[in-house]
């Protein structure tokens, strides 16, 4: 009797490590909404300390976002092979349960079921039919990745189109003043809100894809300077400086897209903050994209964009005052997420 109590004890532990990893699998590819997936957690803050203990002894940013780039493919690959190698270790108890044999035995009868070798005989049915659901799991499990990849690959690609168009509109280095003039001499700041229908569509993107495929908020631009993080603080901050400043009607298309800004990087912030524990100070600190803006910086901006044609409200107190209530809307969250995904420095104004 007391031999059997380990070996029950192995049998259900095994089964509560294979439904956790089945549960991993289906909430992170298949479950069509935003859920913190404990075991996923685990892999990418794991592999997140080591790659920013490799990026702390790099001298330059440059350096530093060479490092940080191999992040996010890297855990995406290591992703599959822990819950390969959890659900071997699941399979190795249950099998170890039902006498299958010694440790050693059960662990070469699982990794040949779930590798799909064929190397080892089974006795009995059972084991038999545990090694064929142990096989088809293994299958499944690649498959949902390999079927994913595409869908990441695409939801990627097509937020850096609008990071890389961003880049040539708003000026080296970037800012919202820069962006705000692009859109006063092109004729989106009044006739024409198709270019923030587009930032509109991307906000409500970056929200869905990056809190249900978090992976995604890692994935670096193909050039150092970019980030999607830093594209969404320009967007913001014009829009800002448009409400606070800027002595003209507000287009209802503009506030939209404000408003769906700052519910998507506030409910990304969310997500990593509240879910994952992710703080920012365990993120190399010295690169704040949306540091708190300067009255000195305010009112050069409010002067460029006078000298550039644009009209300005005459009460400047006043306009500062609503730029930073404005930007107090998704500063904390843009701070965060800087830090968090090592975003390059952004001009606020």
């Amino acid at each position: 009797m007391l031999e059997l109590v380990p070996r029950i004890l192995a049998f259900a532990a095994g089964i509560i490590l294979i439904l956790i990893t089945l549960s991993a699998a289906i909430r992170s590819f298949v479950l069509p909404r935003n859920e913190v997936v404990r075991l996923n957690g685990y892999v990418f803050q794991g592999l997140r300390f080591i790659f920013n203990w490799a990026a702390s002894t790099r001298s330059t940013f440059g350096l530093r976002d060479q490092v940080q780039a191999h992040y996010a493919p890297i855990a995406l690959v290591a992703l599959p092979i822990v819950w390969l190698a959890v659900i071997a270790a699941g399979y190795t108890m249950i099998y170890w349960g039902l006498y299958e044999g010694s440790w050693l035995e059960c662990y070469q009868l699982s990794g040949s079921s779930l590798l799909t070798l064929g190397t080892h005989k089974t006795r009995g049915p059972i084991i038999t039919g545990f090694t064929f659901a142990e096989a088809t799991m293994g299958l499944l499990l690649m498959t949902l990745l390999i079927s994913y990849l595409p869908t990441i690959y695409q939801a990627f690609s097509r937020r850096e189109i609008v990071v890389s168009r961003l880049e040539l509109r708003s000026g080296t280095p970037p800012s919202a003043c820069a962006l705000l003039q692009w859109l006063n001499r092109s004729g989106s700041l009044h006739d024409d809100a198709s270019q923030w229908e587009q930032w509109e569509e991307w906000f409500v993107e970056i929200e869905e894809s990056h809190t249900s495929l978090p992976i995604l908020s890692f994935f670096r631009s193909p050039q150092p300077g970019r980030s999607w993080v830093t594209a969404a603080a320009l967007i913001l901050d014009t829009a800002s400086l448009m409400f606070s400043a800027v002595d003209d009607k507000r287009d209802p298309q503009i506030e939209v897209t404000f408003k769906a800004g700052c519910l998507a990087v506030n409910r990304v912030y969310r997500f990593f903050d509240e879910g994952l524990d992710a703080t920012p100070s365990t993120i190399i600190p010295d690169n704040d994209p949306v540091e708190d803006p300067a009255r000195a910086d305010f009112e050069r901006t409010y002067q460029d964009l006078q000298e550039a044609g644009l009209p300005m409200r005459p009460a400047r107190d006043e306009a500062w005052k609503h730029y930073r209530e404005f930007r107090g809307r998704y500063a904390t969250a843009l701070e965060f997420l800087g830090k968090l995904t090592m975003a390059p420095e952004v001009k606020s104004v």
